[in-house]
């Protein structure tokens, strides 16, 4: 598994009065984690159905890189402005990525 990224799927159930200022504390912290060396990509998804429930999936380079995310600021200053957001503690998930792997190019937007 030496050619795969990590990663890690973190779920969230939100208050339902707190899912817009969830939503957009996640959002910041996304464009932020994004510019990070060790972060690939970092999504947040909203279910449908249910709109106060929300999966971040992050993928990093190495378990280094999710390491690293968490010293950030803006990882520090997202947790602690959700904390009092949740509807019940978030759990995660970690995954080793069958595709894309690490030995894919990036060609500055897609994998190629």
């Amino acid at each position: 598994m030496s050619s795969s990224y990590l990663a890690v799927l973190v779920y969230v159930h939100v208050l339902p009065e707190a899912v817009d200022a969830f939503r957009a504390a996640s959002l910041a912290n996304a464009a932020a984690s994004i510019h990070e060396p060790g972060v690939v990509r970092f999504d947040v998804i909203q279910e449908t159905g249910d709109p106060s429930r929300f999966v971040l999936i992050e993928v990093y380079r190495s378990a280094d890189g999710a390491a690293a995310h968490k010293q950030t600021e803006h990882y520090q200053t997202w947790r602690d402005t959700v904390a009092g957001m949740m509807a019940e503690p978030r759990s995660s998930k970690s995954y080793a990525t069958v595709s894309p792997s690490s030995t894919w190019a990036l060609d500055g937007r897609n994998l190629v």
